[in-house]
């Protein structure tokens, strides 16, 4: 077994993200999901309460926040910290591992955002060759 095998490897299961049933794969679809990306960037810079962050990630309604906050704090990626006043305060940060994880999504965040260009060209001569406006997507095959 390789090294990269031996350090994935938790009670003799190796995680594979492309196996059905690998815990992996929730984690990753966290992450990568809609929000959970978009989370995690926003709290990259520095932790904030629920609707500063709400206002940060433009265009996420307060319940898809709070479930996106539960399943990233469950991951291991969020820390909720609960203050007991009054009004009651909650701060949201990143963990060290979810930090570690931020970065590497920023990085692909700027990969595509520097591309947007090629990203844009590409869809035009799509719904070019497709019939379509340029701008709109078609749905079917």
């Amino acid at each position: 077994m390789d090294t990269s095998s031996a350090d994935a490897e938790l009670g003799g299961y190796a995680f594979d993200v492309f196996a059905r049933q690998c815990p992996s794969r929730s984690t990753l679809e966290h992450v990568t999901g809609r929000w959970g990306g978009l989370v995690l960037g926003a709290l990259h810079r520095s932790g904030c309460r629920f609707n500063e962050l709400r206002r940060r990630v433009d265009g996420v309604s307060e319940k898809m926040l709070s479930q996106t906050l539960h399943a990233l704090e469950r991951d291991g990626l969020v820390r909720r910290d609960a203050q007991p006043v009054n009004p009651p305060r909650v701060d949201y940060e990143l963990t060290p591992l979810g930090r570690d994880v931020a970065e590497r999504l920023f990085d692909l965040i700027h990969l595509v955002e520097g591309r947007m260009p090629e990203v844009l060209a590409a869809r035009e001569r799509y719904d070019t060759a497709r019939g379509a406006a340029p701008g709109t997507a078609r749905g079917g095959r």
